[in-house]
């Protein structure tokens, strides 16, 4: 049976991030992504003079009907939020929507090289610790995972002893499954960690010098789509890690414009069911 994805996160017009990829990710790897937008934005914002619409408003009565539908999903997948008040609506759509074995993926998106995005409040960067509560895996930046375990934005593992500490405590304080993405503590190369409660694996590529908004987007996508296709978390998060390697490199060839974002159209068929 066709698994189904509840979405929740963002939807950025221009810029290939938030929902353009995940959708087109997951679609791909033959699965029904069902896409609750939390807030439209022109592009995404890094692009200066972004122009957007808040869906807090829609998020609630949205859950109300897919319960009444009797919808379940195999995973619910919440990303970036536009205000505090939907945290509380995503914590709602994952305890009444998922399915018996389901899974939760809070992708905590909240910062990125060592700063908050100026989107974010205090008050949203601490109750993104209750969804990380009730989530079964986690994906945070190191950015994001310094904020979650109360250390500095800009601190991050040195090496590959700290990685696994940083692991650990995201697990021991959480509960979930962890997913750390942007380890550079190798030179020239760049990459994930995972660990599950009793093991899990570091992953690193040839790193390439350029930074594309959304590859944290497409990177949780591509691993989610991968464990529900049966793949175990390493290796799907190893699967992960090429795949935006690959899409960067192209991109990076063809010397566009970075905030454009990565051009990962063209390498959809390798996240496709069955393909590594």
């Amino acid at each position: 049976m066709q698994k189904k994805v509840l979405a929740l996160h963002d939807l950025s017009g221009f810029g290939r991030s938030s929902l353009v990829p995940i959708i087109a990710v997951l679609s791909a790897a033959g699965h029904q992504c069902v896409p609750v937008p939390t807030a439209v934005f022109s592009t995404h914002t890094a692009i200066p003079g972004w122009v957007n619409t808040d869906l807090t408003g829609a998020m609630q009565g949205t859950v109300e009907q897919y319960d009444r539908l009797g919808l379940r999903f195999e995973a619910v997948y919440a990303g970036f939020l536009g205000s505090a008040a939907q945290i509380g609506y995503v914590r709602e759509a994952a305890l009444r929507l998922k399915a018996d074995g389901g899974l939760t993926l809070i992708d905590p998106v909240m910062g990125d090289n060592g700063k908050v995005y100026g989107t974010y409040t205090a008050e949203m960067c601490t109750r993104m610790r209750e969804l990380c509560a009730i989530a079964d895996i986690i994906t945070p930046n190191t950015t994001e995972a310094a904020i979650l375990l109360d250390r500095d934005p800009a601190d991050k593992p040195r090496n590959a002893d700290e990685a696994w500490d940083w692991l650990r405590a995201l697990r021991q304080t959480y509960g979930a499954q962890a997913v750390l993405t942007g380890l550079d503590f190798e030179p020239g190369r760049v990459g994930s960690g995972c660990f599950d409660g009793e093991g899990g694996a570091l992953s690193l590529h040839r790193r390439i010098d350029r930074y594309y908004p959304g590859t944290g987007d497409l990177f949780a996508a591509v691993m989610l789509g991968a464990l529900l296709n049966g793949a175990p978390l390493g290796a799907a998060c190893e699967r992960a890690g090429e795949f935006v390697g690959d899409c960067i490199a192209y991109t990076a060839a063809r010397q566009t414009d970075p905030m454009h974002g990565v051009q990962f159209e063209k390498l959809l068929g390798r996240v496709m069911e069955g393909e590594s």
